[in-house]
Order: C-alpha cells, then structure tokens, then sequence
C-alpha cells in the first residue's frame, strides 16, 4: 500500500517541535480508500512511544463501541487515524494537555483531500466537535453527542473513550443504550460496502 504524499509530510512536520515535552512523532494514518474518519483529540503518551493510534485503554473501549477487531480497525482502508493534533502535546492537570493549536489548519484541508472515499468522520471529544461542526454545534458536548443525527451522514459526535469519562458515561446511559448501538450500525453498514 503506497503511502499518499500528504501523510509523508505531516509524518515530517516539526512544527510544535519545541513546544512538546516527548518531541515530534506525527500520528496519522490513512490510504486513499481510507472509508471512515477518526478525528480525535491528539496521541497520547502510549501512542507517542508505540508509534501506534488507540494502543491503550481509550482505544480498546472505541473498538468496542465501534464492535470492530484490531485487524479490521487498524486496516487503513478502514480507519483513518487524523488527529487535531498529530503529536503528543504532554501531560495537563486532569489528562493530556489540548490538541496543539498549529496542526489542524495546516493540515487537515490537504489531507481531507487526498481521502475522497471517506464515508463518515467520527468526531471523538469535544475538539473535533468545535472544529468540524462550528457554530451548529449544540452549547454543549452532551447535547451535541445527544443530536447526532443531525449530523449525519458526514460526521458522527462522540464523547472521547477515556476512561477518565466514567463519570459523564454514569451519568449519561442513553449513550451507551442508544447512541452506541446507532453507531455500530451504521459502522457496520460501511465496512460492508
């Protein structure tokens, strides 16, 4: 599988360089035929030294909303991996600091570009949501997640897989008995095709 150009640039990008505690180590993946989005916060510390996406406790819960395997979720053709912020930006008070402000509006435009085949963008977390859905986002993550589907078919909202999300998951079960199952489906409905 030929990597497209655009990711071997931002495979390259020193950007934020000197702004990151771990340094540079650009997190994307995708290939031309790339069917669905990830668009997520930004790595965290396990992805930075794996140099693998969703290789920790958040990635294995997603896959589990997703009701994928390993194999299938990290096949690119699948799943594209396009974080706000492609390195990890270090360690905050209550979890990983913000996505990097630089990435996304020097990337993504071009990189959303060389994908023509994606079908949905999943926007984990509410950066992704900010971004991709501007001003007709609900006033809040929860309301915004609520009305997915109004959002469809081009983007589905999620709340991040964190573990540290058990309190907002607890409070809200709607979301796992309703919201969740909407996804698999529709998931399901692409990865077929």
């Amino acid at each position: 599988m030929q990597q497209l150009p655009i990711i071997q640039e931002i495979l390259k990008c020193t950007v934020c360089e000197p702004d990151l505690p771990m340094g540079a180590n650009p997190i994307v993946t995708a290939v031309k035929e790339t069917k669905i989005g990830l668009i997520s916060q930004a790595p965290g510390r396990i992805a930075h030294v794996s140099d693998l996406a969703w290789n920790d406790a958040s990635g294995r819960r997603l896959r589990e909303w997703l009701n994928v395997t390993d194999p299938v979720f990290y096949d690119p053709k699948n799943f594209g991996v396009l974080p706000m912020g492609f390195c990890y930006p270090g360690k905050g008070k209550s979890g990983d600091l913000p996505p990097r402000k630089e990435c996304a509006p020097l990337w993504h435009e071009p990189l959303l570009a060389a994908l023509p085949d994606i079908k949905v963008f999943l926007l984990i977390g509410a950066y992704a949501q900010k971004y991709y859905l501007g001003k007709s986002r609900k006033k809040n993550l929860t309301e915004t997640v609520r009305a997915y589907e109004e959002y469809l078919p081009d983007f589905f909202p999620l709340v991040h897989p964190s573990p540290l999300n058990f309190r907002w998951l607890k409070k809200n079960p709607w979301y796992e008995e309703e919201v969740i199952p909407e996804l698999q489906s529709h998931i399901g409905k692409i990865l077929k095709d």
